[in-house]
């Protein structure tokens, strides 16, 4: 599904973000932030989702993206100040935040860091931060993620040539490809949501993300072992975790952690989803978000 319009945002710092609209023009704000590797284009379903539901939603290409400039060394944390810039933008005030998988950690980003403008926030299938006490950060996860994070962690130059390779894999990568490039991290349920509009939208999420180079795939991850910048025990608004136990891309032990750790949060963890599988619950999301608006 086309994007309604798309702009481009230029920011005090002289940088650029990227920022495509679906839904309904004038209808409540939600801002959706993508996965790993991803881009601003919205799952298809999501986006018809917000028409029916009156809802604006709106997305961007984190920074190295797509259309968005790059800024190395970023933070978690600094996605709640990017967001805060495309809402001025936009002239908006108040607004809901979902995010997916490497979206998820900003999504709590933005509830902590902008309560006076963050109605509700949601986070599915999201990280917990590393290391975090009582968690083994990567135990459950597929084989290809477990290898990319301990070699990201233990050898950063080996690990930055492989995402270079990754990188090319990807841009190079059709859905019978990328069903392959993923196959250790697919459980069974998420194999079964590999449609082809699914996987149509992952190549070319992935294709447009990356089109500039792999400094956005590269700089969430290194974000996600790198101090947020934020404490979870001081969200104050409203909060969703959702994440299903048969997660092979972040394990379920994740959406525990959260869980347990946020004030106040509304906890969805499901054993019989997965990773992929857990978007089917994008429009029980976006009832929730509207709640709030």
């Amino acid at each position: 599904m086309d994007p309604l319009s798309e702009r481009t945002v230029v920011l005090a710092d002289g940088r650029t973000l990227r920022v495509a609209e679906y839904g309904v023009p004038e209808g409540r704000p939600v801002f959706f932030l993508h996965g790993t590797p991803s881009c601003r284009l919205a799952y298809p379903p999501a986006a018809a989702d917000a028409r029916s539901k009156g809802i604006r939603l709106i997305g961007y290409d984190r920074p190295g993206y797509g259309g968005s400039s790059p800024a190395p060394g970023r933070r978690i944390v600094d996605v709640a100040h990017d967001v805060a810039a495309i809402a001025d933008h936009l002239g908006l005030r108040r607004f809901g935040v979902w995010g997916f998988s490497g979206g998820g950690a900003p999504a709590l980003a933005c509830a902590a860091a902008l309560p006076d403008r963050v109605a509700a926030a949601a986070c599915l299938a999201g990280v917990a931060p590393y290391p975090a006490e009582g968690l083994d950060w990567m135990a459950g996860a597929g084989e290809s993620n477990a290898e990319d994070f301990a070699m990201m962690l233990h050898d950063r130059a080996a690990w930055e040539a492989k995402s270079r390779r990754e990188r090319d894999e990807m841009l190079a990568a059709g859905p019978v490809q990328l069903a392959a490039i993923l196959s250790t991290l697919l459980s069974e349920v998420d194999r079964a949501s590999l449609t082809d509009e699914m996987a149509n939208w992952l190549v070319a999420t992935a294709h447009e993300g990356l089109r500039p180079g792999e400094a956005g795939m590269r700089d969430d991850n290194l974000s996600c072992a790198l101090p947020w910048g934020f404490d979870l025990a001081t969200i104050r608004v409203p909060v969703q975790v959702r994440h299903g136990g048969q997660d092979r891309f972040v394990p379920i032990a994740h959406g525990e952690w959260l869980a347990a750790r946020i004030p106040n949060v509304e906890a969805h963890l499901e054993p019989a989803l997965g990773h992929l599988s857990l978007l089917r619950r994008v429009p029980d999301v976006h009832a929730w978000l509207v709640g709030h608006l």
